[in-house]
């Protein structure tokens, strides 16, 4: 019997993981379980598989970086770094037509600099950001349509978890992934605030008052602290020789975030939501006090480690990163199936001998992950593809880090598309309003992204010119 299904082992393998999938099996499980029933039914040889996935996790060090990257992400969501980024988007450009809206699409852009995860940037900045737009009388629809597209950013603006994933699994530089990131981060914000400029400002919503240069500048000062992570991890990364590796820069993050949190914002550990105190005896007493008070924060800060507030930070990101570690390491089983049976080979082989054109690959490249995306969470859906477009990529020439980032913008949109749109969800929490109008509110500003996604395809200096320019630097 098993000598009779030897041939079609390949459409075996690809049938298990789709009805799997279809059937809303976990990914960790639909792609790991048809994996060791090909085993069974090819060699027998369970264990090779395993161990061999178990190796490649050992050599991928940079996966180790994702945990990091996780617990940074909760600790700058938990300790009040979401709120200064707000507080600075609203005064520096909420007094704008439809500057509300802009705003939170700017805030999205600046916590997506933190977090590296879109549904944490939506869960941070979209109540605050909703909440300000709700009391300005805009729509609850429109809000939430502007937060759920804006939030997608969290996984373009770098640092990326969803790019990590990526850049293990095609094994291309993160820190080139991260730099490639930035120039199509920055456009894909600036076309939605300048669609959301021209549209909400034709609506009869009055504007807020323009804020004062030093409150702006009071508000920068706020929200510098958070902001300045990235600076820091990106200079680090990309600086020749490089400071530290993706996975020290990763760590470097947790404490830098831990130390903003617990002793600048105060929105974590002891000092929660104690304010820093200014006499006022003159500008010398107030800057001894101020002194003498982060000192002593700052001595204090390892004993925060024990306090409930940061208990709860790395206890969640313990859950998320088992999570997502799950399903890498299943999918390291899938990729050493799909190669053991030369799958990637003969779908290289077949695209060569239709004499398919780059520009082609990509269009239905495209096309293929908006679909999976409706369908599947950004990481799980890039370690079932990367493995196998990857290969046929090199063949026609495509540059790895173009491809990347082409992958990660369909990602973007797969977060608000049902059913599985992460971001509408977490909105439709927030709002109370249901997944389908949360979903319609979106639809502009998602066509807004389809249209930016056709051009990171087509112009590749979009993605690769920063890196180049730093490479000839």
């Amino acid at each position: 019997m098993i000598d009779l299904l030897e041939p079609y082992i390949g459409w075996i393998f690809f049938f298990l993981v789709f009805l799997f999938l279809a059937i809303r099996v976990p990914v960790g499980i639909a792609l790991g379980l048809p994996s060791i029933i090909v085993a069974i039914i090819s060699e027998g040889q369970i264990t090779s598989i395993v161990s061999t996935a178990n190796a490649a996790v050992r050599e991928k060090y940079l996966l180790t970086a994702i945990p990091f990257f996780i617990l940074s992400s909760i600790l700058l969501t938990s300790g009040g770094a979401a709120q200064k980024i707000v507080d600075f988007a609203i005064k520096a450009i909420g007094h704008v037509r439809g500057g509300l809206g802009v705003a939170g699409v700017f805030a999205c852009m600046q916590f997506a600099a933190l977090s590296g995860s879109s549904p944490a940037t939506v869960a941070a900045i979209g109540p605050i950001s909703i909440d300000a737009m709700r009391k300005a009388n805009y729509p609850l629809k429109l809000a939430a349509g502007i937060i759920a597209t804006a939030g997608t950013l969290g996984i373009l603006i770098p640092p990326s978890i969803v790019m990590v994933v990526y850049a293990a699994s095609a094994e291309v530089s993160v820190g080139k992934m991260f730099i490639a990131g930035i120039v199509p981060g920055l456009l894909a914000g600036l076309f939605l605030m300048v669609a959301i400029w021209y549209s909400v400002g034709k609506m009869q919503i009055a504007k807020i008052n323009k804020a004062t240069h030093m409150q702006v500048l009071k508000a920068s000062y706020h929200a510098f602290f958070g902001l300045f992570l990235i600076v820091l991890i990106l200079v680090g990364l990309y600086k020749k020789p490089a400071f530290f590796t993706p996975t020290e820069a990763a760590a470097f993050a947790v404490v830098y975030s831990f130390f903003v949190v617990t002793v600048i914002y105060r929105g974590i550990g002891i000092y929660k939501n104690i304010p820093w105190r200014y006499d006022h005896e003159g500008y010398n007493a107030a800057i001894k006090r101020g002194v003498k008070q982060f000192i002593q924060a700052t001595i204090l800060t390892p004993l925060q480690l024990f306090h409930p507030d940061a208990r709860k930070s790395f206890i969640d990101a313990s859950k998320m990163s088992l999570m997502l570690m799950f399903i890498i390491f299943n999918a390291l089983i899938f990729s050493h199936t799909l190669t053991a049976l030369e799958i990637p080979q003969h779908i290289t082989n077949y695209v060569n001998n239709m004499g398919l054109a780059a520009w082609s690959f990509l269009l239905i490249l495209n096309i293929l992950l908006l679909i999976g995306g409706q369908f599947m969470e950004p990481s799980g859906l890039l370690l079932i593809v990367t493995p196998i477009v990857v290969p046929v990529a090199q063949s026609l020439n495509i540059d790895l880090i173009h491809l990347g980032i082409i992958m990660v913008v369909n990602m973007e949109i797969g977060m608000i598309t049902p059913p599985v749109g992460l971001n509408l969800f977490i909105t439709s929490t927030i709002t109370k309003l249901s997944i389908i109008d949360v979903m319609k509110a979106a639809i502009p500003w998602t066509l807004v992204l389809t249209v930016f996604l056709l051009l990171v395809t087509y112009i590749p200096l979009i993605s690769l010119g920063l890196p180049m320019m730093l490479e000839n630097f």
